[in-house]
């Protein structure tokens, strides 16, 4: 019997949009999937080697739970998107959630390929100094060769 393969697009750089394709990769491998993740546009910031800059915006959330209901106004102001990222890694820790950090490394453990776009490290200047070492570049192409011929395909 074949390999199970998986692949996942992350498009998203912010905290919440960054635990989906790690747990999911970490998952799927720790299952025996052989698993890619594409990494493009604002995703590639989960590629950064410091993810302390990954936050999360209640502004234009609104399914994002908080303490007491704040109006459209009041996620506007400075230091909200600060408040949000931290309330937001309190609970993450309290409930013994990995963190960012974790889960990345648990993938790469688990041999989950990550593919940075390059037509995106180009578009926005990046250098690949900026990224993890364990990074592969390549196009959608790149990625189509893969994801053409797996069990699941995911865009997050």
């Amino acid at each position: 019997m074949a390999t199970k393969k998986m692949a996942i697009i992350a498009t998203k750089g912010t905290l919440d949009m960054a635990y989906p394709p790690f747990i999911l990769g970490s998952t799927a491998a720790a299952l025996g999937y052989d698993v890619q993740i594409f990494f493009t546009f604002y995703g590639l910031q989960l590629l950064r080697k410091d993810l302390s800059s990954v936050m999360i915006s209640p502004l234009a959330n609104p399914a994002m739970p908080m303490p007491v209901p704040m109006p459209v106004m009041v996620q506007m102001l400075p230091g909200m998107e600060s408040m949000a990222t931290m309330m937001m890694k309190q609970k993450l820790k309290k409930h013994g959630v990995a963190s960012l950090e974790e889960l990345r490394n648990l993938c790469l453990e688990a041999d989950v390929k990550f593919i940075a776009c390059q037509m995106t490290v180009d578009l926005f200047e990046f250098e690949k100094s900026e990224f993890i070492d364990q990074v592969e570049y390549g196009g959608a192409a790149t990625f189509m060769g893969f994801a053409g011929d797996t069990d699941i395909c995911l865009f997050v």
